[in-house]
């Protein structure tokens, strides 16, 4: 089998990033969604844990088709056209799980499940908060040495701007934190369990929220217009 880069060089729709699902979060696939002139997966490829179900559902548009993974793993049947109609697998194993509409895979309509463990950073509650963040690796970017750090928001240097870097920043009690908007806004920092955060949405970019983090703890917050597309982060006191 072709290595998956070259398998989605063709994807109708992938912008070169798969779509994060964290625990309890119902992946779905929409199957015919218009992409300019052709029709599409979306989103083309996504990123589970093992044990996820994942459903397709068919918008409609377009003839008839089906969801058939290349290696045989799993077969939606013969294709229709039928808006409503549906198709769920649960991926078991971790693996690579490319697949096609059989009367569409020639007009670039194929995708991917990626099923991978969670990466650990040591704290499960940092884990299941950031999994969806497409930047994610499970590193922890340690500033414990320093009296400021910095994240970025909406980061240019990667193919998704809708992240924070880095997803995880571990500091030392008293330190100040910088969200630096890259510019590529609107986005907001808004904590989880705390009441602080930026006042609405902010499109300016530079240093437009700091926060001095006084006490221990985790601290979880997400980009509300964003949120969706995994757009989460942590801060780690200690």
């Amino acid at each position: 089998m072709e290595s998956l880069e070259t398998w989605l060089a063709d994807a109708n729709g992938y912008d070169g990033t798969p779509k994060r699902f964290g625990a309890g979060v119902q992946p779905t696939i929409t199957v015919g969604e218009p992409v300019g002139d052709a029709l599409a997966f979306d989103p083309p490829v996504i990123h589970v844990r093992p044990m996820t179900n994942v459903r397709w559902d068919w918008t409609g548009h377009g003839d008839e088709h089906n969801v058939v993974a290349v290696d045989g793993t799993f077969d939606s049947g013969t294709p229709n056209a039928q808006s409503g109609t549906s198709y769920h697998y649960i991926f078991e194993e971790p693996g690579v799980y490319q697949f096609i509409s059989e009367p569409d895979q020639d007009a670039g309509m194929k995708g991917a499940v990626i099923v991978e463990e969670v990466p650990s950073t040591g704290y499960p509650a940092v884990d299941d908060w950031v999994a969806r963040a497409p930047n994610f690796t499970g590193d922890v970017v340690d500033r414990t040495d320093t009296d400021t750090a910095t994240v970025t928001v909406g980061a240019p240097d990667t193919n998704n701007p809708f992240v924070f870097t880095p997803p995880v920043l571990k500091i030392a009690s008293g330190t100040t934190v910088e969200w630096q908007w890259a510019g590529s806004g609107p986005h907001t920092v808004t904590f989880e369990d705390h009441d602080i955060g930026t006042d609405g949405v902010v499109s300016t970019s530079g240093v437009q929220f700091t926060q001095t983090f006084a006490e221990s703890g985790t601290y979880r917050y997400r980009c509300d217009p964003h949120e969706t597309l995994g757009m989460r982060g942590a801060i780690i006191v200690e």
